[in-house]
């Protein structure tokens, strides 16, 4: 391993000249705050030697020394929260070296050829990226020493920063190409090490962590010093950023470069496919307070999916034969199942660990724990809106249209039925007023139901992860007429797999799907849209028809 030397030698001059930028800014704030009590010392030295004698020198002393004082003061106590204030650490999933030693061992021969210090640890995070991070602040010590009653060696003072690699990674990529994709992080180890840019770093933490410490009540003050300075070095430390990445580019040159460019696209690949799975297959799942429990090995199938329908992913499934990245864990279920849970939580804003009202699904299970109770859950909220703005059960003996369902029974319907939804928005007119007030109906009753829930969720201490609302929510909230559309659509779901014998299903891609004759129905959004936004029911009405679901039959809530 290098010494300091070659330390400095990766580090471009570009990056070590921004970072004394920065570190200039630091100097002049500390010079300003000591002015004052320079002065107070030159005017005390001046009276005492008999220079400043008479009036107005005592008077002016007595006050330049007060000032002085309060300076160092209000000095020193935001200097003790720049320094003391904890920067913010990413939530990862930890990977001991014990439960990776194969990827650990790569990690290390890759730095090693690149001449730069190992990382500290590795850690892994659901999502489609890798970068370093430093987590030998103070405070992160005292807070693994709270949670867990030991430290790891990423924590101890001058460590390398921990490698942070987004977990698709390692189950979609092969291990070639994991290697290629990790040199030039790795390779920022180097620069990193150098004094002048982990101090100019250090101090740009201690900024943004003291911003967050301002934002409490009555420390106004720090957090807008804070914010001034942080306005005074940001050109320099992004571009001390820049220099540091340049220069850990150049040093991963020489390391499976030519696989790296091949890489590379299946790094996009795989954003593409977490982002597909996250939003149409987990996040269903996570509002039904199940979470699932293998995303990576999830994503595998999801990008399998995509190359099949992409003409530009071709070929890219012909890497599975090679042996996959997560061969370098122990125990890949385990680690799947923990980035999954984090993955929930960060996303969703779900707990932290699991529970009665928040338990993992398994992918075989998924159609009927999700797919079926999520449609049976919305079919009952769409009858309970329709009970609320007093629709009848029986819509009347009066159908329109060619394919009008037969006159009910005498009693009406005896249940919730499909038939009640399709009388009940069938517009003449096209307006959709009835549609517009069901859909503020639903939206206010989802509404309630999730403060209801937020306030019997058991709040969490703080060191146990517990998060109230997504640090990185994957969709804005639904509009009314989706939320609409969305119910519309789970109601004619339960009544096609009551009445003519369809199924739920899963698709990796799109999430829920309904499934006819064993064949993916893929033609029943336009048809609803029609109802829901123009009051007509007709085109639905044919597909019901034509597939055998008969709306007058009730169906089966939760």
């Amino acid at each position: 391993m290098s010494g300091t030397g070659s330390i400095v030698e990766v580090s471009a001059p570009s990056a070590r000249s921004r970072a004394l930028a920065v570190l200039r800014v630091r100097s002049t704030a500390l010079a300003l705050g000591l002015l004052p009590a320079a002065l107070a010392v030159v005017l005390v030295s001046a009276r005492m030697t008999g220079r400043l004698a008479g009036d107005p020198w005592p008077v002016v002393t007595l006050v330049v020394c007060v000032v002085a004082a309060l300076v160092l003061l209000v000095g020193g106590i935001f200097a003790a929260v720049v320094l003391r204030a904890s920067p913010a650490v990413t939530p990862t999933v930890p990977l001991p070296e014990g439960s990776a030693p194969d990827l650990y061992r790569l990690v290390r021969d890759l730095a090693d050829r690149m001449d730069v210090p190992a990382p500290s640890a590795i850690a892994l995070t659901p999502d489609c990226d890798s970068w370093l991070e430093d987590r030998s602040h103070p405070a992160h010590r005292q807070g693994a020493v709270g949670m867990a009653g030991t430290t790891g060696p990423e924590t101890e003072p001058g460590a390398a920063p921990v490698l942070v690699i987004g977990s698709p990674f390692l189950w979609w990529m092969r291990v070639a190409e994991l290697r290629a994709v990790l040199a030039p992080v790795v390779a920022g180890t180097g620069p990193s090490a150098h004094p002048d840019i982990a101090d100019a770093r250090g101090f740009v933490r201690g900024l943004d962590a003291a911003v967050d410490v301002g934002n409490r009540r009555g420390l106004g003050w720090i957090a807008a010093a804070a914010r001034l300075l942080l306005r005074l070095c940001r050109v320099d430390a992004a571009e001390m950023e820049r220099g540091v990445a340049a220069a850990a580019s150049d040093r991963a040159q020489g390391v499976d470069y030519g696989l790296r460019i091949v890489a590379q696209e299946q790094v996009g690949l795989a954003y593409a496919g977490w982002d597909r799975l996250l939003t149409r297959v987990a996040l269903p799942a996570w509002r039904m307070g199940r979470w699932p429990a293998h995303l990576d090995a999830g994503v595998v199938s999801a990008l399998t999916e995509l190359s099949r329908r992409d003409r530009l992913a071709d070929g890219f499934t012909s890497r599975l034969g090679e042996r996959p990245a997560c061969d370098l864990l122990e125990r890949p279920g385990v680690v799947d199942e923990a980035a999954s849970l984090l993955a929930a939580r960060l996303f969703h804003g779900g707990p932290a660990e699991a529970g009665p009202d928040w338990s993992p699904v398994d992918w075989a299970a998924y159609p009927e724990e999700v797919v079926d109770r999520k449609w049976r859950t919305e079919a009952a909220r769409l009858h309970a809106a329709l009970d609320a703005l007093s629709v009848p059960t029986c819509p009347g003996t009066a159908a329109v249209g060619a394919h009008a369902s037969p006159a009910p029974a005498e009693d009406g319907f005896a249940g919730p039925t499909l038939e009640r939804v399709l009388g009940h928005l069938t517009d003449p007119s096209g307006s959709g007023a009835a549609g517009e007030a069901l859909a503020g109906r639903l939206s206010g009753d989802l509404a309630r139901e999730e403060r209801a829930a937020g306030a019997a969720r058991p709040r969490t201490a703080k060191e146990h992860g517990g998060d109230c609302v997504p640090l990185f929510p994957l969709q804005p909230p639904r509009t009314g007429r989706d939320l609409l559309a969305d119910h519309v659509t789970a109601m004619v779901c339960c009544a096609a797999v009551d009445s003519a014998g369809a199924a739920p299903g899963l698709d990796w891609l799109d999430g829920p799907v309904l499934l006819v004759g064993g064949a993916r129905c893929s033609d029943l959004a336009p048809l609803v849209l029609c109802l829901v936004e123009d009051g007509d029911p007709e085109p639905l009405r044919g597909w019901l028809a034509e597939f055998g679901v008969r709306p007058e039959k009730p169906v089966r809530l939760v």
